[in-house]
């Protein structure tokens, strides 16, 4: 969930949009009632952060489970990721089977490498519909709240199931429940059916040193930022769920390599309380106590682009003063900084501290962070990695409510 630097009509009570046109979300998580239903999620695209999204979800819904004593099971089904090789979100599983016994369950299908159509087996189709089974009757029996089929996109791109099939079984998923479909290639009848479509698109650093080179000749160093540093932005969902996703990676990582990966969370513009970030990090800091630290800053408000206040700049800076130190010191793993992409779009932070902050930050710390802008800060020409999350569809501009667990 975001607050937003752009307008849109809102209801000047709860916080949340009336409107039907894009931009629509969460502004903030006072007030305002919550859907019940489930519904269809689709991430795809070329960019980084897909399945990153669908582990930041079932993190925030085991967080508000646990928090509301409620049952909250969650299925991960991943489909070509087989044994034999392994993927940045197994340590975050790993880290959340072992911080959350009994809620979540795994089962992984196909082989490990990479494979066209013309190259797919008999051993390929048979795995894809054996995990396809699997999700049906995982979905039939209703024991989960949230079911995610990661790479199911890929599998029906390649031919491996029956694509009509597939949609008239996920059209057809029980009310209360939501089902996360991740990977490239999306065929449209799905799109067509999803009630969320959010597509990641990567881009690349610009280097004028490149120009005039042909496609392939710069070996991918156009790509090439400072390691460590990634950037979710763009309309659609899935930054902050992203970086939550990290926030999971980095402890998994340091669980497997017997090493303390701590974790620093700062969220700017989000003041108050009502965010199930707040439910997810607490869960996470149980688990893992002495790993995780979470800071929020801001109003418990909007805060609109000429209409900025004093205590908006107070706290803006107050978090950046901390998040200075803490990518300085080198004691964490992870520092997340979540929504400071709109606080330097309000003008309440100077870019080029931020910049010289992170050309000077230790080899060793990741920064992550998050959330839209119109005009892109010098910083993202820092960045190793660039994913703008592009929303073609969201069930919100249906005037569906955003559900605590899921959406913020």
């Amino acid at each position: 969930m975001a607050p937003q630097a752009t307008s849109a009509t809102s209801s000047p009570r709860s916080g949340r949009p009336t409107g039907t046109g894009r931009g629509i979300g969460i502004r903030t998580a006072a007030g305002g009632s919550e859907r019940s239903h489930g519904q269809l999620h689709v991430y795809d695209g070329e960019g980084k952060g897909k399945s990153q999204a669908a582990l930041g979800v079932v993190l925030r819904t085991i967080g508000l489970g646990i928090c509301e004593q409620k049952r909250t099971r969650v299925l991960l089904l991943r489909f070509l990721k087989g044994p034999g090789r392994s993927y940045d979100e197994d340590a975050a599983i790993e880290a959340l089977q072992q911080g959350f016994p009994h809620l979540i369950d795994q089962v992984r299908t196909g082989r490990g490498e990479f494979f066209t159509a013309e190259e797919a087996t008999r051993f390929d189709r048979q795995e894809a519909q054996r995990g396809w089974d699997i999700a049906k009757g995982a979905i039939a029996s209703e024991l989960y709240s949230v079911v995610v089929l990661d790479e199911l996109n890929p599998v029906l791109d390649l031919g491996l199931l029956d694509v009509e099939e597939v949609v008239q079984s996920l059209a057809a998923k029980p009310d209360g429940m939501e089902v996360i479909v991740t990977g490239r290639g999306a065929p449209r009848s799905l799109v067509q059916i999803a009630d969320l479509h959010s597509e990641m698109r990567a881009h690349r650093r610009h280097d004028a040193s490149l120009e005039g080179l042909e496609p392939g000749e710069d070996d991918g160093a156009a790509a090439l930022g400072l390691d460590g540093i990634e950037i979710y932005t763009g309309e659609g969902k899935g930054k902050s769920t992203s970086a939550l996703g990290k926030a999971l990676q980095a402890i998994g990582r340091g669980i497997s390599q017997d090493k303390s990966h701590r974790v620093l969370i700062l969220q700017w513009l989000k003041g108050g309380n009502g965010y199930t970030e707040d439910a997810a990090i607490a869960a996470l800091r149980e688990s893992y106590p002495h790993l995780v630290d979470h800071l929020r800053s801001g109003r418990d408000a909007i805060v609109w682009r000429g209409q900025q206040q004093p205590i908006d700049y107070v706290e803006a800076e107050r978090a950046w003063e901390i998040a200075r130190a803490a990518i300085a010191s080198g004691l964490y793993k992870t520092v997340i900084l979540d929504e400071l992409n709109p606080t330097v779009d309000l003008e309440l932070l100077p870019v080029e501290p931020i910049v010289q902050t992170l050309l000077r930050k230790p080899a060793e710390t990741e920064v992550i962070i998050t959330g839209r802008c119109k005009h892109p800060p010098a910083y993202f020409d820092l960045a190793s990695v660039h994913s703008e999350m592009v929303c073609h569809k969201h069930y919100a501009e249906r005037g569906i409510d955003l559900k605590r667990g899921v959406d913020y």
